[in-house]
């Protein structure tokens, strides 16, 4: 027995060793290059795998490749981001070249997420990706507005002044008294939502020619992953990178800017005719001019941009350059915006690609002129007076004054009270800045060598801005002194603030079988610093002219985050995220907040359509998270130490001949703790013929809890009679629909591609602290205070009116109001909540034609549902005020239909609620292009249009959009533009 079975034994490592052997001799060697079809230049970073296999490698920076295959029936599988993947059966070769085809499709559908990229058709989560093939076109000096009614559920509103800022929202925001402005990420780079003095807005300094694509992510298992800043969406934003092949851009563009409409209010010789039938007895002070105050104020204003960019291989690295320029006079005399941008972008590889580094610094100095308001005064103005005036000392523009018959003419001899000149606050005033702003991150991406499926990421980013200002008076203005001389004033300031990134993390893909898994991993942390000096001088130098510096209290935030995707047979998607945040706002007991999320997706087409050209897409998707909150303003990054403050200079203590000021105590809330917001969301996804037609619909239900507010305190209880607190919650639910078409496709050389989505909103507060109502709303005119309140049942920032009533003719009956709760009694116990100003319905329109080489485009934007305060008309249209402060003024045109005497009476009836619904075509733009003009590589496109072309409102006032939650007390009025430009390409 013994003897058989070492004979047994003996055979079997006879075949085994034969075996190894057969194996080893099969083994082979295989290399060859890489190659684009495109251009014929190589492909660095390519990964080639064994099929069936985990092994594998990349070509190096010069596209060749070396791989270990083990026999003749191996078969090698080439995938590159943005190519056709390719199976090649090896065979009896040894050298294999490859040529990889791009693949369009797969490059527009690629998706950058939150520490990670997806593609539109694996997403789990709510999110919108916009391209720069897909964003408006026209006058855009903001980068913001690329995207202005493009997006289902985002809004952007954007001012009129040059170089404006914009109030983005995103599903409404999240929040009563804390931020509500969405994340916004810059190459992986959050930045500060504060705006830096001397600037103005945070993305004013940013060139939207230099963005490559948009990602708005908009539901919780979408944006948990960002935690802390979440709870108001997140925006994502990818600029332009470095590409291998050669290609010079330019882009210019020329326009002028036009005053669109102006306030009603009345001319010269109305105004005559008014004062003699109301008010004769002020008619001596009638004078002989026709002036037209707003006319005065404003001007038609240039805009211009020029860009140019280049970019190609440089000592064989991938590189872009560019350089920008945008200059815009604004409508009112005086303002003016200037930015300058340069961009540098690398994209080195090493270690036969396995590290991946991308550069990218940018660098801008923004100019600005600003122009204080003065639409009110040009309003009220008496139009019968001149703007000019020889015979008065103060540069030649006339003013209100007193001849005291003593010879002299100074500032004591102006009227008390009276208004000043419109045109000369702007001429005789220069507020001025410049702003230096240093943005831009390192990443670094290994791919670890032995073992393929891992991979480390490391982020660093910088942001870095510093401001200076100045504001100086003319000796020559009435308003520079308050000792009656004319000796001007002049002061300066200087502002800077940083924004430090540390983002490390490691992302693990592993697939087994039918099952494919990506987990991350990482670690997050950012800082940020800022601070401001002012000078305080005055040109005299008054001894109470003291510099003023202050240095805010960094704030720092910490986050540990994870995330794993999980697809089976590519038709079920599961996301799991979860992040750990920390800020230095809160105290230790309530300084971190925990920020989970879920998503599902299922990809029922592939279960039920597999090979459905009528149905090629249908996906459901379920989401739920929870998202966080802590940005309270830059000056509240303390609330729970003890802080003091110096008290006024009649709060002194003397001990000896020693004078001592008070130290007083401030708001202190130790218990201040995370505003969370809770998400979910139920989306189907479809494509229909061959995703000639795409879209979603969504229904999503937010609420948020422990809201973050300045809200009043009880009396004795802290050292201040409000500040900030976690006061209540309230919910937000809507429905989001999107459909995109490809009506036509290359049909006969035309194609028309239509785009449209809208958004259904609803917001009520649920419960507030101690379940007492807020008023808000500030208001301008009489003693009315505000005209908005917080309270439960009801939409944030709702208005809270007097029912007005009427006679028998339809009038409104001048301070009578409904007696509401039937106590014969009206106060403010009659004010009853009358609408809200967030608009109820949203919608954007975008249509796309071309035909050879002309295109047209034009886009249209709605809001439905949204109430307007009219401020302008309650506070400034009664006929009392013909006498403004012993001096004529002037009104809006609106009191004769009123007939209204007296602001005090009327100033919070609903007879100034107004209808704010609108539509507006933002802009339209025709061009042509010659396509291999002179070169095969040369095109160049010509093109024209306007914006701002037209808005079709119920509205009375200036314009239906407007900001502060529907209170409309005056606006920098929205230029409308018509413009030209070219784009050249080699």
């Amino acid at each position: 027995m013994r003897q058989l079975f070492n004979k047994a034994k003996a055979l079997l490592l006879l075949v085994a060793f034969c075996g190894m052997s057969g194996t080893l001799l099969a083994q082979r060697t295989v290399t060859g290059t890489v190659t684009s079809a495109t251009d014929g230049t190589t492909l660095p970073s390519v990964t080639i795998r064994l099929k069936g296999s985990g092994e594998g490698t990349t070509t190096g920076l010069d596209g060749n490749y070396r791989i270990q295959v083990p026999g003749p029936d191996a078969v090698l599988v080439f995938s590159f981001i943005g190519f056709i993947d390719q199976e090649i059966a090896v065979g009896s070769r040894a050298v294999i070249d490859v040529i990889m085809e791009e693949n369009v499709k797969a490059l527009e559908e690629v998706v950058v997420i939150g520490y990670g990229t997806t593609t539109q058709k694996d997403a789990t989560g709510s999110l919108t990706s916009i391209t720069k093939e897909d964003f408006n076109q026209g006058n855009i000096v903001t980068p913001e507005n690329l995207l202005n009614g493009r997006v289902a559920g985002l809004t952007v509103n954007t001012g009129g002044e040059p170089g404006a800022g914009s109030v983005i929202r995103i599903r409404g925001g999240a929040s009563l008294g804390a931020s509500n402005d969405p994340l916004i990420v810059i190459n992986g780079l959050p930045i500060d939502n504060n705006t830096i003095g001397g600037s103005r807005s945070v993305l004013s300094s940013i060139n939207p020619n230099e963005i490559e694509s948009f990602t708005v992510l908009k539901d919780a298992s979408a944006t948990a992953i960002y935690g802390s800043r979440a709870s108001n969406g997140v925006i994502i934003i990818t600029t332009k990178e470095a590409g291998r092949d050669f290609q010079l851009n330019l882009n210019t563009q020329i326009g002028v800017n036009t005053l669109a409409s102006k306030l009603d209010v009345f001319t010269a010789d109305e105004f005559r005719q008014v004062v003699n039938e109301q008010r004769p007895d002020l008619a001596d002070r009638l004078g002989d001019a026709n002036t037209d105050w707003q006319d005065a104020i404003y001007q038609t204003g240039l805009t211009n941009n020029v860009n140019l960019s280049a970019q190609g291989l440089l000592a064989g690295v991938p590189t872009r350059v560019s350089f920008g320029r945008s200059g815009q006079e604004g409508l009112r005399l005086t303002s003016k915006f200037e930015r300058y941008t340069g961009t540098l972008n690398l994209s080195p590889t090493f270690f036969e690609g396995h590290l991946k580094i991308n550069l990218n610094a940018n660098g801008t100095v923004e100019n600005n002129r600003f122009a204080n308001g003065v639409e009110g005064a040009a309003m009220t103005f008496d139009p019968t007076q001149p703007i000019y005036s020889s015979e008065q000392p103060f540069g030649g523009f006339y003013q209100y004054y007193n001849d005291n018959g003593d010879g002299t003419l100074d500032r004591n001899d102006l009227l008390a009270n009276a208004p000043f000149n419109p045109v000369a606050e702007l001429l005789q005033r220069e507020n001025s800045s410049s702003v230096h702003r240093y943005y831009g991150n390192m990443k670094f991406d290994y791919n670890f060598h032995m073992l393929p499926e891992l991979t480390a990421v490391l982020n660093l980013g910088l942001d870095h801005q510093q401001a200076w200002g100045h504001s100086i008076v003319s000796r020559e203005n009435p308003t520079s002194q308050p000792d009656g001389s004319f000796k001007g004033s002049a002061s300066n300031y200087t502002n800077q603030q940083s924004n430090a990134l540390l983002d490390g993390y490691m992302v693990y893909a592993r697939s087994i079988g039918n099952l494919n898994t990506e987990t991350t991993a990482g670690y997050s942390y950012q800082r940020f610093q800022s601070g401001n000096y002012n000078s305080g001088e005055l040109r005299n130098d008054l001894e109470s002219s003291e510099p003023i510096t202050n240095i805010d209290t960094d704030l720092v935030l910490i986050g540990l985050f994870a995330r794993t995707n999980i697809s089976f047979e590519d038709k079920y998607l599961l996301t799991l995220s979860y992040r750990r945040d920390g800020t230095s706002r809160f105290s230790p007991e309530n300084r971190w907040g925990n920020f989970p999320a879920a998503a599902f997706a299922w990809k029922i087409s592939e279960n039920f359509f597999p090979e459905s050209q009528t149905i090629s897409q249908l996906k459901l998707r379920l989401g739920w998270g929870i998202t966080g909150q802590q940005d309270i303003g830059r000056g509240n990054a303390d609330l729970f130490l003890p802080r003091y403050g110096e008290g006024i200079s009649t709060s002194q203590y003397q001990f000896g001949n020693q004078v001592i000021t008070v130290g007083v105590p401030q708001f202190r809330n130790e218990n201040l703790k995370w505003e969370e917001t809770s998400t979910y969301n139920v989306a189907v996804d479809y494509g229909f013929l061959s995703d000639r037609v795409t879209g979603s619909v969504e229904v999503f239900h937010k609420e948020s809890r422990d809201l973050l507010a300045n809200a009043a305190i009880s009396d004795g209880s802290n050292f201040s009679n409000s500040g900030f607190q976690n006061i209540g919650n309230f919910i937000s639910q809507g429905i989001e629909f999107t459909i995109n078409s490809d009506i036509l496709t290359n049909s006969e050389g035309f194609n028309w591609n239509v785009n449209f989505n809208t958004t259904l909103l609803r917001t009520e507060i649920k419960s507030l602290a101690l379940d007492e109502d807020q008023l808000v709303g500030g208001i301008g005119g009489g003693t009315g205070g505000t005209i908005q309140i917080h309270r439960p049942g009801y939409a944030p920032f709702s208005f809270y009116v007097y029912k007005q009533l009427y006679d028998e003719t339809g009038a409104p009956v001048e301070g009578a109001y409904a007696d509401l709760n039937g106590d014969n009694i009206i106060n403010n116990a009659d004010r009853y909540i009358f609408e809200k100003g967030a608009p109820d319905l949203t919608l954007g329109f975008m249509n796309n034609m071309s035909y050879r080489g002309f295109d047209l485009s034009f886009n249209l934007r709605a809001s439905f549902g949204n109430y307007i305060y009219n401020n302008v008309n309650s506070s400034r249209a009664q006929y009392n005020l013909l006498e403004n402060n012993t001096v004529l003024g002037n009104l809006p045109t609106s009191v004769t239909a009123s007939g209204f005497t007296t602001t005090e009476d009327v100033i919070l009836s609903d007879y100034y609620m107004e209808n704010g619904s609108f539509i507006r075509m933002d802009n339209a733009t025709l061009g042509y292009t010659f396509d291999k003009l002179f070169s095969d590589k040369l095109n160049v496109r010509l093109f024209a249009g306007g914006q701002n072309l037209f808005v079709l409102s119920e509205y009375t006032g200036l314009d239906p959009e407007v900001f502060n939650n529907g209170i409309d007390n005056t606006i920098y009025p929205r230029p409308r533009t018509v413009y030209g430009g070219l784009n050249v390409r080699f």
